[in-house]
């Protein structure tokens, strides 16, 4: 086919998952000529939302957090379009695995020493965390930290599974800085977590601060749901997907953006400036101009990988499920990381005797998990679901969806100041051109449309 002509934009945004779509939101709000450019034939990277049988099903993040106000304003300029829904209540309700059952995590005091997922000792130790003093290494692992202020039994029954839950990853290889930064500089700025929890709970807060609920949030519907209003909004006409081979060439303070389009044609964009909101295994091929020991250590980045089994029970025989969901400790060593109540949390998810449930396998420990067959997969997922969720022997699942996403989730261990190191010095040398995604700066649902909201201030 023939080679398609030159066109002009401002600016481009490669990547359609939640930060390129967000950030291209917001500049095209502010009436800034953006295009989004995205090698999937799709829009909304790992989020998707499908709907069968009555039951609502995510292939990707199932929830967040309203963690900043920038997250709450999102929704509100999405309008009718793609309203939030705040789960219920239940939603608070975290639950842990030890031994052949559940136990909830301490709520309060009384539960706190009621529990028996931690220790004694470690119950008692407690007391003093106010009191010991704050890290000095810089690199300090989640694990480490944990140890050191709480004690081991909070590691293997609260952190690591957080954390299996979060990151799918090991609490002593995530460096606390870049994968808990709130936490980190709570205790470097208060020397302690409750001194530092109780400061925080004191100092004023703007309007726009109370935003910021800390409630676990979905879009109405699904999170896929978001997705498309965002699409809707920035305009078909200013979205491409299935753009293959993309390449960034600096071109006299400038960019060109060289890509083949899904019908095959060479296509080049023009544009002042460029985001990438890739991950970092793609960055080598996009970025070719940037020398091999700057990108080694962009590209130094281990995606854990995930299989999400979404299983509908149309009947539940009365078993209920008010709670956010189990995780699952590393030490007990079963199948599943976690499993998931969405339809606890949110209405309209199952049919009104029935249940949704999310299973997460593999993670940085088992990432063979990801090559299983459909048919291990349902196995263990049927062990589960009467094991682990006792659910009565006849109940059985109704409709089953499995996703597999071998780079899902990114592990901000060790050499992630290498990394950041180098994303600057790429941004400095080449102007116009910003390194942004999962990358760096949190994986959260908030994270990501916090980052992208601050990347469409820049453009």
């Amino acid at each position: 086919m023939e080679k398609q002509s030159f066109r002009e934009r401002e600016a481009v945004v490669i990547g359609a998952g939640i930060t390129g779509l967000t950030a291209a939101f917001y500049a095209r709000k502010k009436g800034r000529d953006v295009e989004v450019l995205e090698r999937e034939d799709r829009i909304g990277g790992q989020i998707g939302t499908y709907h069968e049988d009555g039951y609502t099903f995510e292939s990707g993040p199932n929830t967040g957090v309203v963690s900043y106000p920038e997250v709450a304003e999102l929704f509100a300029d999405m309008g009718e379009a793609c309203r939030l829904e705040l789960a219920r209540g239940s939603s608070k309700r975290r639950l842990i695995w030890k031994g052949t059952q559940f136990h909830a995590l301490p709520a309060g005091l009384t539960a706190a020493f009621r529990t028996p997922l931690f220790t004694w000792h470690d119950k008692i130790r407690i007391i003093g965390e106010p009191f010991r003093k704050k890290g000095v290494d810089p690199n300090e692992t989640v694990g480490e930290l944990t140890v050191r202020r709480l004690g081991y039994s909070y590691l293997r029954y609260a952190v690591d599974p957080f954390l299996s839950g979060v990151y799918a990853g090991d609490p002593m290889r995530l460096v606390t800085r870049y994968a808990l930064p709130k936490l980190y500089n709570l205790e470097q700025t208060y020397g302690s977590f409750i001194r530092g929890a109780v400061a925080k709970a004191k100092e004023q807060k703007s309007n726009r601060d109370r935003l910021a609920t800390k409630k676990v949030f979905s879009a109405h519907g699904g999170m896929g749901n978001l997705v498309n209003a965002l699409g809707d909004a920035i305009g078909a006409d200013r979205i491409t997907i299935g753009a293959r081979d993309i390449v960034l060439v600096p071109d006299s303070g400038r960019w060109r953006v060289e890509y083949t389009d899904a019908g095959g044609n060479a296509c080049c964009i023009r544009c002042a400036k460029v985001v990438t909101t890739c991950g970092a295994y793609s960055l080598p091929a996009l970025l070719p101009f940037v020398d091999k020991e700057r990108m080694k250590a962009v590209n130094n980045l281990y995606y854990a990988p995930i299989v999400q089994v979404g299983v509908g029970v149309a009947d539940t025989a009365g078993v209920g499920y008010n709670a956010f969901g189990g995780l699952v400790p590393s030490c007990e060593r079963q199948n599943v990381l976690g499993i998931l109540y969405p339809s606890a949390c949110f209405e309209g998810r199952a049919p009104e005797r029935g249940a949704v449930f999310s299973f997460f396998m593999g993670g940085v420990r088992r990432p063979d998990f990801v090559d299983k067959s459909d048919e291990e997969l349902l196995t263990i997922v049927d062990d589960a679901l009467h094991r682990m969720l006792k659910l009565p022997d006849m109940v059985k699942a109704d409709t089953v969806r499995i996703f597999r996403h071998r780079r899902a989730i990114p592990q901000y261990e060790g050499n992630t100041g290498e990394r950041y190191a180098a994303i600057d010095s790429i941004e400095r040398q080449y102007g116009g051109l910003r390194i942004a995604g999962n990358i760096r700066g949190g994986i959260g649902m908030a994270d990501r449309i916090r980052q992208a909201v601050a990347v469409a201030a820049k453009l």
